[in-house]
């Protein structure tokens, strides 16, 4: 009893190529991982069964860039690797989208040294930036599905040569932080 049978055989379905083309292409981003740090970790529990990035067509992390086209910088980012992460990006297959997740891949947190690069969107475009150190996996499914919406309305920025500019969009928290306990004052009784 499939999908067949509940069709008749008459029916004809009309659509735009171009819808199909972003329906495919929202539904099967697949990620190249360039984990460095403890965004690592949490790029990890967001392909995990407990925040199943399945479920947006983003399970199947490639580890070849021929083969993605997502790319997801999470964790700070060394001078000496930055080459890689560029040769990386030039290797991946257009429409390519980059993520960039937490305080070190954005900004270079609070490493300020001459060591790690302090946003590597100077770098590389970046579409979407997930802040946070390090942010919760349902932020980085938040930014997939950000780079998804774009997808599927159709609105692929490009320059006036025809290659594609990056989003450039920042993700909000999601949560609201608990407020702290009661202030502690020392020397006082």
């Amino acid at each position: 009893m499939g999908l067949e049978t509940a069709l008749p055989v008459d029916n004809i379905l009309t659509t735009q190529l171009n819808r199909v083309i972003n329906w495919a292409r929202r539904s099967s981003l697949w990620p190249m991982p360039f984990a460095t740090a403890c965004c690592g970790i949490e790029l990890m529990a967001t392909a995990s069964s407990r925040f199943d990035l399945a479920r947006f067509g983003a399970e199947v992390m490639r580890f070849s860039p021929r083969q993605a086209d997502l790319l997801i910088v999470a964790g700070r980012v060394a001078v000496k690797t930055l080459p890689v992460l560029q040769r990386i990006y030039q290797q991946m297959t257009e429409p390519k989208w980059v993520i960039s997740m937490g305080a070190c891949a954005s900004t270079g947190g609070v490493f300020d040294t001459y060591a790690v690069v302090q946003g590597v969107d100077q770098f590389v475009p970046v579409d979407v930036y997930v802040p946070g150190c390090p942010p919760r996996p349902e932020m980085l499914i938040e930014g997939i599905m950000a780079i998804q919406r774009i997808i599927d309305s159709e609105n692929i920025p490009r320059d006036p040569d025809g290659k594609r500019r990056p989003l450039q969009i920042a993700i909000e928290p999601n949560y609201a932080p608990r407020p702290q306990p009661v202030g502690v004052s020392i020397g006082a009784s």
